[in-house]
């Protein structure tokens, strides 16, 4: 599917001609660090949400198909490249609170397993409200630049993965100056540290619960709508990019950013290195192949108690 990200591997193709092996593995690598990149931004929304309340948000990755469709049905409506991006990720950031809001909140003194059961079924609610509103055939949103890909010793890449790979560093600095150097970044900081000192303190822990969940909507939304250009955004790409996100997510720790970021893009280039130096066939089954390490590994399971929740 086109939500997969398969893409890039072939419009970041080799060009013609004789290509050396070290040059297809750094083709290769340059593709798995863009795929990578935009499972760091979704396993950054994963982190925030699971550092805050406790609860992995199985409805990630529909945040980003909200983010690409909104921003073309928006430029369909005249709007500026900019407005619709800007106005989409705001959209998408409410779509988030009113998730916390409606559905998180009215049971969050039930059980974690019945709350991320809960995410599931707004994944589902999101997906089916997608079909509705945008029917099942592919979209496409034009480039942000235009222009032929760039060869960078031997291998190319293709301007729109050079944007993929700013906007995510410029996003990862901005969270870290959130967190860092805002009183509501520090806020969120003592709600996932210890949410029963955070409460003790003053601090409106279930605001701060909305604001993770709209700040994980708003970076979904983000991926959703710099892979547009590269791929056919439709209804249903979000669930195997959530899924991904998770693992990159499950990679860190779930607790990281750090370990989130890292994990995207280690998820990403071993998933592009076994792709084009293997099979594709085992492009998926590379991440949930993790995913089974990581649960082996960890005995407890990823759904252990946080100290100081």
């Amino acid at each position: 599917m086109a939500g997969s990200l398969g893409f890039l591997s072939r419009k970041q193709g080799l060009g013609k001609g004789r290509v050396t092996f070290s040059t297809q593995v750094l083709q290769l690598v340059l593709a798995g660090v863009t795929t990578g990149s935009i499972y760091s931004l979704i396993a950054l929304g994963f982190v925030t949400i699971y550092n805050v309340t406790g609860i992995i948000n199985f409805a990630q990755g529909e945040f980003v198909t909200l983010g690409a469709l909104s921003t073309i049905s928006l430029l369909s409506l005249g709007l500026p490249m900019t407005l619709a991006i800007l106005f989409s990720i705001l959209a998408v950031a409410v779509v988030g609170a009113l998730i916390q809001r409606l559905a998180i909140r009215p049971a969050r003194h039930a059980s974690v397993i019945t709350l991320i059961i809960i995410t599931i079924g707004a994944d589902i609610a999101l997906r089916g409200l997608a079909l509705i509103l945008w029917g099942s055939d592919p979209y496409i949103l034009p480039a942000f630049s235009p222009g032929g890909p760039i060869a960078i010793f031997g291998a190319v890449i293709n301007r729109q993965s050079l944007w993929v790979l700013g906007i995510t560093a410029v996003t990862l600095a901005a969270l870290f100056l959130f967190f860092e150097y805002t009183l509501v970044g520090k806020a969120v900081r003592a709600c996932a540290i210890n949410a029963r000192a955070a409460r003790l303190m003053g601090i409106d822990t279930d605001r701060m619960a909305r604001l993770s969940f709209a700040l994980a909507a708003a970076l979904g939304a983000i991926s959703g709508i710099v892979i547009a250009p590269i791929t056919l955004p439709t209804y249903d790409m979000g669930l195997m990019l959530g899924l991904k996100g998770f693992v990159a997510a499950a990679m860190g720790g779930l607790v990281s950013t750090q370990g989130a970021v890292i994990g995207g893009l280690l998820l990403g280039v071993l998933e592009s290195l076994g792709a084009g130096l293997i099979s594709s066939g085992y492009k998926d089954a590379i991440a949930f192949l993790i995913l089974i390490g990581i649960l082996l590994a960890r005995s407890e399971g990823i759904l252990s108690p946080r100290e100081g929740a």
